[in-house]
């Protein structure tokens, strides 16, 4: 059967992102890339929420031919291009994707149980979430989430939005390690 793996950036203090919704104050490096790059070359379909969704369309597609970019930022542009992308909204329709298109299915909320039950039942590899923290942390409460894989950044922003926001039981530590070159942390956990 395939995992549903999240994978998400956090503050040391717990925030997914900065005041006013910024990502860019969370406390990142570049050590993080080559940890996203090797779950996206595990998995063969990515689900993301609208707003993931638009973010990523915004920036990965140049960078899979853009030669000055790092060479771990032209590998996830090239995924990107390639993996399936399950996108949760209702309020996009298939007119909207402009991009990726071709690998690009929208889905609505009531209907991602269903599919994603689909999915892992189907032969493949890995369903991979980044970011899209509302939809995994609701199907993460139906008990739709195999693993969570959190990247903590060596930073406190004592303001933003928390990654939780709601109970969430069954979680079993399965790895915790310094990420390389980095003062990061990654926290590997499985989901009941």
């Amino acid at each position: 059967m395939r995992k549903l793996i999240v994978c998400n950036i956090m503050s040391l203090d717990g925030y997914y992102e900065g005041p006013g919704k910024d990502v860019i104050a969370m406390p990142l490096d570049m050590a993080f890339d080559p940890y996203f790059l090797q779950l996206m070359e595990a998995a063969d379909t990515l689900l993301l929420g609208r707003t993931s969704y638009e973010g990523f369309i915004g920036f990965w597609p140049p960078m899979a031919d853009q030669p000055d970019a790092l060479p771990v930022h032209r590998g996830i542009g090239r995924l990107y291009k390639t993996l399936h992308k399950l996108v949760v909204s209702d309020s996009l329709t298939r007119d909207d994707i402009t991009g990726w298109a071709d690998t690009t299915e929208v889905i609505g909320r009531a209907d991602i149980a269903g599919r994603l039950a689909e999915l892992k039942n189907a032969p493949g590899r890995d369903i991979l979430t980044f970011g899209s923290r509302e939809m995994w942390i609701a199907l993460a409460a139906d008990g739709l989430v195999d693993e969570l894989h959190l990247l903590v950044g060596a930073g406190v922003l004592a303001d933003g939005t928390r990654l939780f926001d709601r109970p969430l039981s069954g979680i079993k530590l399965l790895e915790a390690r310094p990420i390389d070159d980095s003062d990061g942390s990654l926290l590997r956990y499985a989901l009941a």
